[in-house]
């Protein structure tokens, strides 16, 4: 215990400094702020995936709704940052309720195929509606303002202060989503990961619970998204396409799946590899693959649980 708390007091270390030492590595503060911010993602979608079992890859639809959102709201209704950022969270998680509700009645590849498809909905509803969404350019003309507290002005519009607020709601969502894996009801969606049908027979709803667990995912990838399209002051349909949820996915087994960090982790490789290697290689994506299969040949358990291991 005093291992993992130790651990976790240096994960916060490095966030904590990352803008100051990022840079003289290569990095830049952006860099920093788009890990911080996919990690969110993977983390959202491995609380589905690796703590309650079921393969969700259409999580880049709410991902990408939650930036649309943001986007729209600062571009046509709203030049607010929070209420951009509160609006684009609620519509990617009220989307992430309807659609889970239709098909939380599905199992295995079918519930997989199930999310890509209504994914892919949103997905050519974004590519084809260039009208509101710019379609394939994606959706410009907006950008992060200052949030104004009242007593003062949190100018936000700058790297470092915006790499502290997205730094400060990943930890609150850290929280939020340890709080609940804590809890009864994270017991019980672990409990339905092992055995599905002993969980039925104990008495337990399967399928409400699981609709819950969807939504809370969902929830959080859309605050993920929210916050990409603030940090990027733009939203592309690339956003919502399947891909990327595999993106999610694949960050999460790299990192490690029933480890709590280990989605951060696999963000941070990918995002590093993506950045450094598009340089100098088209075929960047080759060596991130390579990465995967190493990983599930030998480290089942993820990166993460490999320094897991070391530490019992």
């Amino acid at each position: 215990m005093n291992i993992q708390k130790n651990t976790q007091w240096v994960l916060w270390l490095i966030l904590l400094t990352m803008p100051y030492w990022i840079t003289p590595l290569g990095g830049y503060t952006d860099l920093a702020t788009r890990l911080l911010v996919i990690g969110l993602a993977a983390m959202a979608t491995n609380l589905l995936v690796g703590h309650s079992g079921v393969n969700s890859f259409g999580h880049a639809a709410y991902f990408g709704l939650g930036a649309y959102a943001t986007g729209l709201t600062l571009k046509y209704f709203m030049p607010s940052t929070p209420a951009a950022l509160v609006i684009g969270t609620l519509v990617g998680t009220l989307g992430g309720m309807l659609i889970g509700y239709l098909i939380v009645r599905l199992r295995g590849i079918y519930f997989s195929l199930a999310t890509i498809a209504f994914g892919q909905v949103f997905y050519f509803i974004a590519f084809r509606w260039n009208a509101v969404t710019g379609g394939d350019n994606g959706l410009r003309g907006f950008q992060r303002l200052p949030i104004d507290l009242g007593f003062m002005k949190l100018d936000i519009t700058t790297s470092l202060a915006f790499y502290y607020i997205v730094l400060a709601v990943l930890a609150v969502c850290a929280w939020a989503m340890a709080g609940i894996l804590r809890s009864p009801f994270g017991h019980t969606m672990q409990a339905i990961r092992e055995n599905e049908r002993r969980a039925q027979f104990l008495g337990i709803p399967v399928n409400r619970h699981i609709w819950i667990a969807y939504t809370i995912s969902c929830f959080f990838v859309s605050i993920a998204g929210s916050l990409y399209a603030l940090l990027n002051n733009f939203a592309s349909p690339h956003d919502l396409d399947w891909t990327q949820s595999g993106d999610f996915v694949l960050m999460a087994v790299i990192g490690g799946m029933r480890s709590f960090w280990g989605p951060l982790l696999g963000a941070a490789i990918f995002v590093v590899a993506q950045d450094y290697l598009s340089g100098i290689t088209e075929d960047w994506m080759f060596f991130v693959g390579l990465i995967f299969v190493v990983v599930v040949l030998l480290l089942p358990r993820g990166i993460a649980g490999l320094f897991q291991r070391r530490a019992s």
